[in-house]
């Protein structure tokens, strides 16, 4: 099941969006509050279900890590997920938005109804760390790739039309916060590849972080040199607008391997397996192309894509690399080849329509 449609008028969006961002810094009282059978296990609140029933089935993300965003919660047994504002509108079975506005207001104590204009004019407040605020302002305060380091990454990887990305941006100094696997002394801050993640009209709900080795030519050595943050599940960096056809995979990288040689094909980069496997169609969309990984996790992706889209009505097409992944056999084959591998698992109806470059 998709996020719930918080698009009620836009001062309920609003709200909800910011009630989700201040319910995330307690994120644990909330499950505590909402799921009280639930108990917390590392960095998650176990559950069995969004009613509060005991098991393991729900979990939520306490905190931040470079797979998710505090508050984001997944039902592995039905495919439900969603931020606290999901949670809390299922859990108390609300039909309308306002009502879940109503109680998330009453749990932290606020204003039933604050006047919209009063806080448009007063001084914007400090983004929470992780959040989707704080991920739109690292990607406004990041620049175009086009001779920079960023540029300089994706051609090492084989990517040489970088003209004409929008969702990718590059940052000078990115802060890093290094964890309990990166080696002491590790930088606090490091060049990084910044992208935008997207809903499917076209609202920026996150960022991803690629961190650089100074010479350009890998990721930064740090345990971690791909992270995002904001709100990522069902959301995706798109390389296109997407109408009845498009394709979608995991990696930044993968997915700007093809088009390198079908610049038209809309592309959707989930930035992980398990985001892929929760990624939301766009409306209109009858087929899918998905750029598979190979292995374990590509696999198990793949197989939930399938169910949703046949539930959906979407043709769905796998698009299967010759090594790892589309990158690879970019890198190591060449554009022609793996033009001409791609072209020969298109459907008919696509091979004139989406050209190879």
């Amino acid at each position: 099941m998709p996020v719930l449609n918080k698009v009620e008028g836009g001062r309920l969006s609003t709200r909800a969006a910011d009630l989700s961002e201040r319910l995330a810094q307690n994120a644990q009282a909330v499950c505590r509050h909402y799921l009280p059978a639930g108990r917390r296990e590392g960095r998650y609140w176990m559950v069995g279900d969004i009613a509060g029933t005991p098991g393991r089935s729900l979990y939520v993300r306490l905190f931040e890590t470079e797979r998710g965003t505090i508050g984001n919660w997944v039902d592995a047994a039905t495919g439900e997920h969603g931020d606290l504002i999901d949670l809390i509108r299922l859990n108390q079975r609300h039909g309308r938005l306002a009502e879940t506005i109503d109680e998330a207001e009453r749990f932290l104590s606020l204003p039933p109804s604050a006047d919209d204009e009063t806080r448009k004019h007063s001084p914007s407040p400090t983004a929470r760390a992780g959040s989707p605020t704080a991920a739109r302002r690292l990607f406004a305060a990041s620049r175009p790739i086009i001779g920079t380091l960023a540029a300089t990454y994706l051609q090492s990887r084989g990517i040489t039309h970088c003209a004409d990305l929008p969702a990718l941006r590059f940052h000078p100094r990115c802060y890093y916060r290094p964890n309990d696997e990166d080696v002491p002394g590790t930088p606090g801050e490091f060049a990084a590849l910044i992208a935008s993640v997207t809903d499917h009209d076209g609202t920026q709900t996150g960022t991803h972080r690629t961190w650089l080795d100074p010479s350009g030519n890998a990721k930064a050595v740090v345990a971690s040199p791909r992270r995002a943050m904001g709100s990522i599940l069902g959301n995706a960096v798109r390389f296109g607008k997407a109408q009845d056809v498009m394709a979608a995979g995991e990696g930044i990288e993968t997915m700007l391997s093809l088009r390198e040689v079908l610049p038209s094909l809309p592309l959707a980069a989930a930035t992980s397996s398990s985001h892929l496997a929760a990624f939301l169609f766009p409306p209109t969309l009858r087929r899918l192309y998905v750029a598979r990984d190979r292995d374990a996790a590509g696999d198990a992706a793949f197989s939930i894509l399938t169910d949703r889209a046949h539930a959906a009505g979407i043709e769905l097409f796998p698009l299967t690399p010759a090594l790892g992944d589309f990158n690879d056999d970019l890198r190591q084959q060449g554009p022609s080849v793996l033009a001409e591998r791609v072209a020969d698992q298109l459907h008919d109806a696509d091979q004139a329509r989406f050209p190879r470059r």
